[in-house]
């Protein structure tokens, strides 16, 4: 990445503000003004009503997102014309996604069985071992509607009303800064402790790594194409072009779409309370 030598220091000024805030435009901001050396363009993101994965679930699909992107968008007349879906040449040709199991494993029959046989949780419990994924969910909203802003455009051909070209750039350019701090401070600080107890946080190369860190890998495959597409549309190099922009975000919008529902998952309540004991996960990094 463009920023990858900032990003230390990113981090650095990003990682000791994170627990004192615990709304989802206050954390923004904290990222943002850590971000400020490259842009200073606030958010314009129209402020939407966070919908927590743990109660409605979000979308499990790329192509599911989108359509739940193009009816907001209808019902709140952001854009004039639905986002156009892969093509169903595109669709029959594209691979099966290996982050989503078409049936269950004998392993993940064999866990669901041990869940059932855990006694419930108290609401009490629920609340501490539902703790960290509330948080990563709120922080995943964030990266939803900013994507939805992009995609909204890039697929009916129109910025979103009273934002100018150079400020939808900038948007673009910081969602990706701050999805790419985000990551790093999962990889640096919070991964290494869960994989202490947690396959599903594993580090390693190549597969050897468990399947969220491998899909931080295809994300960032995916946001390098679009930051260096962006950057040179900022500089005037290239003029910004909406089918263009569309490409680019379809080529890792369904490893990401599948990364911020996955993720949450795994941090849910009844995963947590297999590896941690209610005082661990008070102390656990979030």
């Amino acid at each position: 990445m463009l920023l990858s030598r900032r990003l230390p220091r990113l981090v650095a000024s990003t990682l000791h503000l994170l627990p004192l805030f615990r709304q989802q435009q206050q954390y923004s901001a904290v990222a943002f003004t850590a971000l400020n050396s490259v842009a200073t363009n606030p958010l314009t993101c129209p402020v939407t009503t966070l919908s927590s994965t743990l109660s409605t679930g979000p979308a499990k699909t790329f192509q599911q997102a989108c359509a739940m992107s193009s009816s907001s968008s209808a019902a709140t007349g952001a854009t004039e014309q639905p986002p156009t879906l892969l093509g169903e040449a595109a669709a029959a040709e594209a691979p099966a996604s290996s982050t989503c199991a078409a049936t269950s494993s004998p392993a993940q029959e064999e866990a669901e069985v041990e869940e059932k046989k855990l006694p419930p949780l108290s609401a009490a419990e629920f609340r501490v071992y539902n703790r960290m994924a509330e948080h990563m969910d709120m922080f995943h909203a964030h990266f939803r509607q900013s994507w939805n802003l992009l995609w909204n455009a890039a697929s009916s051909g129109k910025r979103p009303a009273g934002m100018s070209m150079r400020s939808f750039i900038l948007e673009g350019l910081q969602f990706l800064q701050y999805l790419t701090v985000h990551h790093d401070i999962e990889e640096r600080h919070i991964f290494p402790v869960l994989a202490k107890k947690m396959p599903e946080f594993k580090t390693g190369r190549g597969n050897g790594a468990a399947e969220l860190l491998r899909q931080h890998r295809e994300i960032h495959h995916g946001m390098e194409g679009l930051e260096k597409y962006l950057t040179a549309c900022r500089s005037g190099e290239s003029d910004l072009e909406m089918r263009v922009l569309k490409t680019k975000l379809e080529s890792w919008g369904e490893v990401l779409w599948t990364h911020l529902d996955q993720e949450v998952r795994t941090l849910g309540a009844e995963n947590m309370r297999k590896y941690w004991t209610p005082d661990e996960m008070k102390r656990l990094p979030m």
